[in-house]
C-alpha cells in the first residue's frame, strides 16, 4: 500500500482554475489538482448527469460541471442562483469532514458496523470515483468486475483523440519501459499510431462529405471516428466514472494494488486514498494483515498459471486466428427447459417431472407454448421470464478488440478472455480500403504489432499497451437464453457498430439452429447498415421533451 507509484500516474493537465473556480468547486470534490477524485454532497441525479458526460466529453469533469452546472446558473440571478451560491458559501464555512464526522454518529456507525458486518452494510452505500486519465487496460481491468460496479468511460466513437497534453499525445508509457531499453521506441510507435489518427481521421472525413452530401454532418463525423478508432492503441488514456457500493470498490482495490501493472497498482492507491475521505468505514480493511495476504492470493493467479503451463510442458500457440463465433457447447435440453421452468411455480411438482412432461410433447405443441409466453411481447426491453435461465450456451468469440470491449459490459453471464495481444491478426476496415487509406492504416498496426513482440519477449503483461483496438480478440461467453435474448436484440440494434452486430447476428443464426422453437422469437434485426446512429439524434430530441414534459408536472 505504501509503494512510491508517483512515477506510474498517468499524463495530467492542471485544470488552470482561477481563485473563484476554486472556491466554486472545492465543497464538491476531493481534490482539484490529481487525476483522481470522488464527488460528494451533489443530488444523485446531478451527480448522474455529470458522469454521463464522461462519454462524450473531451474536458475533465470538475471543469465541465463548473461550466455547465455552476456558471450558468449563477449567473441568471434567479432564486435558485441565490440558494446555490448560499450553498457553496454555506459549504466553505461547514466542510463536508466536519459535517460528517461527528464523533457520536461516528461512534453509533462503528458499533452497527462491528454487530452486522462490513460487507452487508457496506452493500447499502457507495460513492462516486473518477479518473480523468487511465489507460485503456487499466479502465477494463476494473471494468470487468461484475457486481456493485457500474462504469461509464469516454467513447472512442464521438471524441477526438488528436489532441495532446503538454505536447503528448493521450498514452500512457510504463516507466518499466526504460529498465527494458525500449522507452524511446515505445514512444516513437505510439507517436507515429497516433499521428496516422489524426490524418486518417481528417481524410476520411473528407471522403465521407464528398461521397454522401446529404448526410448531417455529426453523422459525418461519428462515422469517421467509428471507421478509424481501431487504430488506436490500448494505451490510450480515457476518461472513466464509477459508482460502486463500498464491497464493490474495496474488493476493486485489493486487486488492483499488488497487480504485475504499476499503472494499475497507482490506480487503486489512488483510489483507496480519495475514497478513504468519504467512505473510510468501507475501505479501512485494506490496511489490515488479512487484506495483505488476500490480495497476494488475488495477484498470484498468473504465477500459478505459468507453473502449470510449465508442468504440462503447454505452449502459447501465436498463430493467427480467424474472425467469427463458435459455439462451443449448449443444452440439448434447453427448450424443454425452459418451458417446465415457466410452469413450475404454479405447479407442485419436482422439476424433473415437469421436464419429462414437456420432453414427450409434440413440437406443435411447443410450439403453441411458446406462442403463448411471448404473447404481447412487443418490445426487446420487455424481459424474457427467468425461465430462460435453464438453458445454457457457451461461445467462443474472435472478433476486434473493440468488439471485446463493447460486449464486455454485459455482466450476466461468465465472459473470459485471453490477455490483450498481437499475436492473433488484426483487420482492417473495409471503409478504408474503400476509401484507399487502407496502407496508412496498416502501417501503423504492424509498428505496432512489432513493438508488442518486443516488449513480450521480457513482460506479456506490459505489451498490452502496444496493442491496437482492431487487433483479434478471444473470448469467451458463457451465457443463459435470457441473457442471450437482451444481448443479442441490443447489439444489433440499427444504431450499433457493425461489427459487434455482426458478431451477435451469427449468434442468433446458431441459436436459432439449435433452438429452433425458441430461436424464431428472437427480435433480432439481421439488416447491414452503413452508418450506425443514424436516427439516434431525432430519437434523443424527442426523449429529451419527453422528459421535459414530465418534470414540469413534479
Amino acid at each position: 500500500m505504501h509503494e512510491d507509484l508517483s512515477s506510474a500516474q498517468p499524463l495530467f493537465n492542471p485544470l488552470g482554475l482561477t481563485n473563484e473556480d476554486k472556491y466554486l468547486l472545492k465543497p464538491f470534490f476531493t481534490n482539484l489538482d490529481k487525476p483522481v477524485f470522488t464527488v460528494s454532497m451533489l443530488p444523485p441525479e446531478v451527480i448522474g448527469a455529470l458522469c454521463s458526460r464522461a462519454s462524450r466529453a473531451k474536458g475533465d469533469l470538475r471543469t465541465i460541471f463548473l461550466e455547465e452546472f455552476v456558471k450558468p446558473f449563477l449567473e441568471d440571478k434567479s432564486d435558485y442562483s441565490k440558494a446555490l451560491r448560499e450553498f457553496i458559501d454555506f459549504l466553505h464555512t461547514n466542510p463536508t469532514s466536519l459535517i460528517f464526522s461527528n464523533p457520536k454518529g461516528r461512534d453509533f456507525y462503528i458499533k452497527w458496523l462491528a454487530q452486522y458486518g462490513d460487507d452487508s452494510i457496506a452493500q447499502m452505500a457507495g460513492s462516486h470515483l473518477v479518473f480523468s486519465q487511465l489507460s485503456l487496460v487499466a479502465i477494463k481491468h476494473f471494468e470487468t468486475m461484475r457486481v456493485g460496479i457500474a462504469p461509464i468511460e469516454k467513447s472512442t466513437r464521438y471524441v477526438d483523440y488528436s489532441e495532446k497534453i503538454n505536447g503528448h499525445y493521450l498514452y500512457y508509457t510504463d516507466p518499466k519501459l526504460k529498465n527494458l531499453g525500449l522507452y524511446e521506441e515505445y514512444e516513437r510507435v505510439m507517436d507515429m499510431i497516433f499521428d496516422t489518427y489524426t490524418e486518417l481521421t481528417k481524410k476520411y472525413g473528407e471522403y465521407l462529405t464528398k461521397h454522401f452530401p446529404d448526410e448531417k454532418s455529426l453523422l459525418i463525423k461519428t462515422k469517421t471516428f467509428d471507421t478509424v478508432r481501431g487504430i488506436l492503441p490500448l494505451s490510450t488514456l480515457s476518461q472513466v466514472a464509477f459508482f460502486a457500493n463500498g464491497q464493490a470498490f474495496e474488493y476493486a482495490i485489493s486487486r488492483s494494488l499488488k497487480h504485475p501493472l504499476a499503472e494499475v497498482r497507482w490506480a487503486g492507491q489512488a483510489s483507496y486514498n480519495e475514497l478513504s475521505l468519504t467512505i473510510p468505514s468501507f475501505v479501512r480493511r485494506l490496511e489490515s494483515d488479512i487484506s495483505d495476504e488476500y490480495q497476494s492470493y488475488l495477484s498470484s493467479q498468473p504465477q500459478k498459471a505459468e507453473a502449470i503451463t510449465t508442468k504440462l510442458n503447454l505452449k502459447t500457440k501465436n498463430t493467427p486466428a480467424r474472425w467469427g463465433v463458435r459455439l462451443l457447447e449448449y443444452d440439448p435440453h434447453g427448450e424443454n427447459k425452459v418451458i417446465a421452468g415457466f410452469l413450475y411455480p404454479y405447479l407442485h411438482q419436482s422439476f424433473d417431472e415437469l421436464v419429462d412432461t414437456v420432453t414427450h410433447l409434440a413440437p406443435t405443441e411447443k410450439d403453441e407454448i411458446l406462442k403463448i409466453i411471448f404473447q404481447d411481447r412487443t418490445a426487446r426491453w420487455y424481459k424474457t421470464p427467468r425461465s430462460f435461465e435453464h438453458a445454457q450456451l457457451t461461445f467462443e468469440v474472435t472478433a476486434n478488440w473493440g468488439v471485446w470491449k463493447d460486449l464486455q459490459r454485459h455482466r450476466m453471464l461468465t465472459e473470459q478472455h485471453e490477455l490483450f495481444s498481437a499475436t492473433l491478426g488484426y483487420e482492417v476496415p473495409v471503409e478504408l480500403e474503400e476509401a484507399g487509406l487502407d496502407g496508412l492504416f496498416r502501417e501503423a498496426v504492424d509498428a505496432s504489432t512489432s513493438l508488442y513482440q518486443k516488449i513480450a519477449v521480457h513482460d506479456i503483461a506490459l505489451a498490452q499497451y502496444a496493442v491496437t483496438q482492431t487487433h483479434y480478440h478471444r473470448f469467451i461467453q458463457r451465457q443463459n437464453l435470457r441473457s442471450f435474448f437482451w444481448e443479442a436484440e441490443l447489439r444489433t440494434i440499427a444504431q450499433g457498430h457493425p461489427d459487434y452486430r455482426k458478431i451477435e447476428q451469427e449468434k442468433v443464426k446458431l441459436v436459432r439452429d439449435v433452438y429452433p422453437h425458441i430461436g424464431r422469437f428472437v427480435m433480432a434485426d439481421m439488416t447491414d447498415y452503413t452508418f450506425a446512429r443514424r436516427g439516434s439524434e431525432e430519437s434523443t430530441k424527442q426523449k429529451e421533451k419527453e422528459l421535459q414534459d414530465y418534470l414540469k408536472n413534479k
